[in-house]
């Protein structure tokens, strides 16, 4: 294990590392034993403003520098995360409460993020359109949006940071960004530090940590904001939104969902017991794409639940220092007792059996079965956000598939020993991404250019143009 420093979670504007205006010295925890990480205080709104304005004065001189330049510097962002890999998974280990494997997951997405952006940096984003008149030369280019508003949740901070930081400054942007409370350090510290490192232009990249309602606030209702990017709940989602209308900024979010794992009669058991058990408590359940309700085909049902029993009784709860450990943590009490007294014990106390789990030390939750669960429990009806699985047993593929799209989901995944039946039934989901006989989901791509950039035409007379008499000279 790295030991690590004492971190202090600061502001960064236009390069230079700054006390907090707000309340100092707030403690953030290690998930696991409770000591002190560290500290972090709430940038003020007057920070907040000035972050801002200092990344809008420093955006179009990063703009102007030439890509292969700008993809030298993303990539050596990324040298900068790497050349720190020891002490960097132990704070993520200890700072999200997760395992060796999850911090392994997590800095090796943000490095890849920042590579691959460096990369499709210097291809092809423009086109030369077809002409609509003579001697015209149309010409389409990505522009960058110019300021982003960046907020970052707790639960992969570091690299749900990245899949927005990495892009945006790739193509040109400059970027605000405020870390998540719980996890000020991995998700904000470490990357100003790193972009400092690696040569990014100060007032590029500026970092507010702080609370939601103050230095959230002011940041997602800042006029001179091009696009907020949040991840999170619905609900602060649409708040963020709100905020941002008030300006007209755009907003991209990635919301909550209850997402559905759905197995058919003719499904593969085993394949379909490991993959719902690695989906719904991977990183204690806490991720927006967890595998949240379970729907079985009643012929099924039974096999499958003893499967995924059998599976679950195996997993170890501990910290994620020590060898050996398959689930750390909750992040939180308040997130502990939201899902175990707001979702779990209601739906017990309507009738949903726990065939395995449902307590708790500390922070410690044993991963948890329920069965007899039904579409009106509040175990089926919200999102769980913790190592929970029910277990809802239905009649009809048609059934299923009304369950399915009954909520709103960002993930849902099908498993049948027919993938034509399966595409068949994921044609019907309505949400952007089902998994026929899997549970794993991609993210980058192409789709960050038009994330992150608008284009921009431009045309080209190479001839004279005749004009209507009335407007000659």
């Amino acid at each position: 294990m790295h030991q690590l420093r004492e971190y202090t979670a600061q502001v960064f504007i236009d390069g230079r590392f700054e006390a907090p205006d707000g309340d100092r010295d707030l403690p953030v925890l290690d998930k696991a034993s409770s000591t002190l990480l560290g500290t972090y205080g709430n940038a003020s709104a007057a920070q907040v403003d000035r972050a801002v304005r200092v990344a809008k004065a420093a955006q179009p001189g990063w703009a102007g520098v030439n890509a292969n330049r700008r993809s030298e510097i993303v990539r050596d962002f990324a040298r900068q995360l790497e050349l720190r890999r020891d002490e960097l998974l132990t704070l993520i280990i200890r700072e999200t409460g997760g395992t060796a494997e999850k911090a392994e997951e997590e800095l090796g997405q943000a490095i890849t993020q920042l590579n691959n952006s460096a990369t499709q940096l210097t291809e092809n984003a423009g086109a030369i359109l077809p002409p609509y008149k003579d001697g015209k030369i149309s010409l389409s280019r990505a522009v960058p949006l110019g300021v982003i508003g960046l907020i970052v949740p707790w639960n992969y901070p570091m690299s749900l940071a990245m899949r927005a930081l990495a892009p945006g400054l790739a193509y040109g942007n400059a970027v605000v960004l405020k870390p998540a409370e719980l996890t000020p350090f991995a998700g904000g510290q470490i990357l100003a530090e790193a972009a400092q490192a690696a040569g990014v232009p100060d007032g590029v990249f500026n970092v507010v940590p702080g609370d939601g309602p103050t230095t959230g606030r002011t940041l997602s209702e800042h006029p001179d904001l091009d696009l907020v990017h949040f991840t999170g709940s619905f609900e602060v989602g649409h708040q963020i939104a709100n905020f941002a209308a008030r300006s007209f900024k755009p907003v991209a979010t990635e919301l909550g969902g209850d997402n559905a794992f759905v197995v058919l009669d003719d499904a593969d058991i085993a394949q379909a017991a490991s993959c719902a058990v690695w989906s719904a408590l991977w990183y204690q359940g806490q991720t927006c794409i967890t595998a949240g309700r379970h729907i079985v085909l009643r012929s099924a049902a039974d096999a499958f639940t003893e499967a995924v029993v059998e599976r679950v009784s195996r997993l170890r709860v501990g910290n994620g220092l020590d060898d050996n450990v398959d689930l750390g943590p909750i992040i939180s009490e308040t997130q502990l007792r939201r899902f175990h007294e707001g979702l779990v014990q209601p739906s017990i106390a309507s009738g949903a059996t726990v065939a395995i789990g449902g307590s708790f030390d500390g922070l410690f939750y044993q991963p948890t079965v329920l069965t007899g669960v039904t579409p009106e429990m509040p175990v089926f009806t919200e999102e769980i956000f913790g190592p929970v699985m029910p277990i809802t047993v239905v009649d009809t593929e048609a059934e299923a598939l009304a369950l399915v799209n009954r909520h709103r989901t960002l993930m849902n995944s099908v498993f049948t020993g027919d993938p034509m039946r399966g595409l068949a039934f994921a044609e019907q989901v309505k949400s952007n991404e089902v998994h026929v006989n899997d549970g794993y989901a991609r993210h980058g791509g192409e789709g960050q250019l038009a994330g992150f950039t608008h284009r921009q035409w431009i045309g080209i007379q190479t001839t004279p143009t005749t004009y209507p008499a009335w407007a000659e000279g």
